[in-house]
């Protein structure tokens, strides 16, 4: 069995910026959720069996009690967010499970679901579905695996490695001294990817980097600076690598068995009516046919 979690808040902004514009019969824009819906029947056309998609429901969560500079859905364009329901309306409606995430985030939810089902020994391969850097860290050799769908690419613990320097345990501590702009926090001056990368390939995670740069067994380009700031702004960093860290107790499932797909629900045909994609209603029943 191969479970295929997808994060359906990325899905919804590419296809919101990659396909054009499409409003239903009542002027409401819908082109994003046409496309991510058809999206993920696509993936159900090719055989996936087992398929959850996380949102973030609202884009604030826990994270913004603990950094006041943490992302808001503040900018956000207004035919976007208001898709976010309708997506999760319509995915449900295609009998697809939906993690609608309030106080935890997307990412917490794809995580906490790919630790559960890696778990069951029914389970050969979890795909995490997104090429957020931040899922990195969830990867398991032989177990879970990150996959952008997009280009077609497996992330394993090698390509992670390669890809960032580090190992996937590491790479929350990594987020933390380099930090992320897209999350809203800025990590520590002077810490880039090469310097964070080179140290914690020797020491795997921020408590255990040596407070001397004398003691350090890397040689690292301004080291006395960065050991200085490192100690100065321990503090930061260590709530930047909680804040990049995925809560794997974020509510999802509580056994592999609730992702199976089982065909659509009754009121497909009227959600697909109303994004005005009564194709897709037909895809989605023909694949429930062949199914049983």
């Amino acid at each position: 069995m191969i479970v295929h979690l997808v994060d359906g808040t990325y899905e919804l902004f590419r296809h919101h910026f990659g396909v054009p514009s499409h409003l239903n019969r009542e002027g409401r824009e819908v082109a994003a959720t046409r496309g991510v819906v058809g999206s993920v029947l696509g993936m159900l056309e090719d055989g996936a069996t087992h398929v959850g998609v996380a949102t973030d429901h609202v884009i604030e969560s826990f994270r913004n009690d603990l950094y006041e500079g943490y992302k808001t859905g503040e900018g956000l364009e207004p035919v976007l967010a208001g898709q976010f329901q309708l997506l999760e309306d319509c995915l449900e409606a295609l009998g697809v499970k939906v993690f609608a995430m309030i106080e935890y985030e997307a990412d917490d939810a794809l995580g906490a679901a790919a630790h559960v089902a890696a778990a069951d020994p029914r389970v050969d391969e979890v795909l995490i579905c997104t090429p957020d850097k931040d899922l990195a860290q969830c990867v398991v050799d032989g177990r879970i695996t990150q996959y952008d769908r997009r280009k077609r690419v497996r992330i394993d613990r090698a390509a992670v490695i390669e890809k960032f320097g580090v190992p996937p345990e590491s790479i929350p501590d990594y987020l933390g001294l380099v930090g992320d702009t897209a999350d809203g926090f800025p990590g520590l001056p002077g810490w880039g990817a090469k310097s964070a990368a080179t140290v914690l390939a020797q020491y795997g995670h921020i408590e255990n980097i040596p407070a001397a740069p004398g003691q350090w067994e890397v040689t690292v380009r301004g080291s006395a600076k960065l050991a200085a700031t490192l100690q100065a702004q321990l503090e930061d960093a260590l709530l930047f690598r909680r804040i990049a860290t995925i809560a794997l107790d974020a509510p999802t499932i509580g056994n592999v068995d609730e992702l199976e797909w089982k065909g659509p629900a009754d009121r497909l045909d009227e959600f697909m009516a109303w994004i005005d994609a009564p194709g897709l209603a037909r895809r989605a029943h023909a694949r429930a046919e062949r199914q049983s």
